[in-house]
């Protein structure tokens, strides 16, 4: 093949924003470009079949997940070739260049536990809608990698489940595993679970699912008073993480579990008590444990998640959505794992009141976290992507360095902790609604 060699100067964003250009047109207009001067070849759009071409944004904070670089750049194609300081750049005429003076760049969001969003959810949606529900939540709130959640239904339900999400993990790298919340749970903890499907926590059948799933199975969520110490050993060395979450279990029956990590802290569980610290004092207390937030200022009071906080510190939280097929939706009726569910001033809720997952996005839980608690940017970053990399063997994800997938956030900051959400890019490529 012919090499082709683009040369293309390409304008500062912040010289041409006056237009009222916005980010999004900005770089899709760089891609625009590209084709039309490119010639033709079977390339990936941005860089096409010219040799040595990346892209590089510069001027800009970076994020690292590791640290701060004021000042920085980042060259990439699918995956980073070099990040650092300005002072250290060194142009290449052949190379896509992006100026966002002013912005910040962090990893791109990881949601470990989120059932949908925008009319879909991924217990009943085919293959082609969870590719789509996806892409809409990394071009909307900036998640690059995500876990389609299930729910406590009937097994042929869960097994469809499987079967569609791993035919949508196939065609989309966002998709990097799946959250298996229910049916192993407790009936007085259910939440929205319907109680009718509850199963004993069974490793032959988790078994069963994993194989289906492609073994896209990362965690399960389940009661560890109801399981025997054969279903979390079969976990633990097949790669999925135990979570103890819609669990009735004592602080001392979960000392004596094998649970890393706690779904939803403070919700459906056992709560903290001055005589019984429960799953909530076992997330909290417990050293290595790992525990979900939703932080949308309703399934926990911003001074609870402030406590959290200041107990487990930002390396031992990680943000999640707990969203439902109703996230970018009117507000109105909906439904969740078969139930009807009426959502009104932000709130999901089921006919008796019971809160019914979530409308949360990911970038309004990643600002809520600096406003309810004081994080910083850095801390703020660790927790929405840093953390769950590092527990679920993400070795491509959670920052910005040499050899990591290229999946970045542009945000711009228009007030003290209010972050604004220009561009999301997955693996090199800026992602699209």
């Amino acid at each position: 093949m012919e090499k082709y060699w683009i040369r293309k100067t390409v304008p500062f964003y912040e010289s041409v924003k006056s237009c009222k250009i916005t980010l999004t047109e900005y770089l899709s207009g760089i891609m625009i470009n590209i084709r039309k001067t490119r010639k033709e070849c079977t390339g990936p759009v941005w860089g096409g079949c010219a040799k040595n071409v990346m892209k590089v944004i510069k001027n800009k904070t970076i994020y690292t997940g590791n640290g701060v670089i004021e000042d920085g750049f980042v060259r990439y194609e699918k995956t980073i070739a070099e990040v650092g300081s300005m002072q250290n750049f060194v142009s290449r005429e052949e190379d896509e260049i992006v100026d966002v003076e002013g912005m910040y760049l962090i990893p791109g969001f990881i949601d470990v536990h989120s059932h949908g969003g925008y009319g879909l959810d991924s217990m009943d949606a085919s293959a082609d809608e969870i590719d789509w529900m996806v892409r809409q939540m990394a071009a909307k709130e900036g998640i690059t990698s995500y876990f389609c959640t299930t729910m406590t239904q009937t097994s042929e339900n869960i097994e469809s489940a499987m079967k569609n999400i791993k035919e949508a993990a196939e065609k989309n790298p966002i998709i990097q595993g799946i959250h298996l919340e229910g049916p192993f749970i407790s009936v007085n903890y259910k939440g929205a679970q319907d109680a009718s499907y509850i199963q004993k926590p069974d490793a032959a059948v988790l078994k069963h699912w994993n194989e289906l799933s492609g073994n896209r199975i990362k965690i399960v969520t389940y009661a560890p008073e109801e399981a025997d110490t054969e279903f979390e050993d079969w976990c633990l060395s097949n790669g999925i993480v135990p979570s103890a979450g819609h669990s009735n279990a004592t602080y001392d029956q979960l000392c004596c579990c094998r649970a890393c990590h706690v779904t939803h802290l403070y919700n459906a569980q056992r709560g903290l008590n001055h005589r019984e610290p429960g799953v909530t004092g076992y997330g909290l207390l417990t050293e290595g444990v790992k525990a979900e937030m939703i932080c949308d200022g309703i399934h926990i009071k911003p001074k609870m998640v402030y406590m959290a906080y200041k107990v487990k510190g930002s390396n031992g939280i990680e943000l999640v959505t707990d969203s439902m097929r109703a996230k970018g939706m009117p507000e109105g009726k909906s439904e969740l794992g078969g139930q009807t569910v009426y959502v009104k001033d932000g709130t999901a809720r089921l006919e008796d009141g019971t809160i019914a997952g979530s409308v949360l996005t990911y970038i309004d839980a990643f600002r809520n976290i600096m406003k309810f608690t004081g994080a910083s940017l850095q801390e703020a970053v660790q927790m929405s992507s840093g953390n769950q990399a590092e527990e679920f063997g993400l070795t491509q994800k959670g920052a910005i360095a040499v050899g990591k997938d290229a999946d970045f956030v542009i945000l711009k900051e228009s007030s003290e902790n209010e972050y604004q959400l220009m561009k999301t890019i997955s693996m090199g490529e800026p992602v699209e609604a």
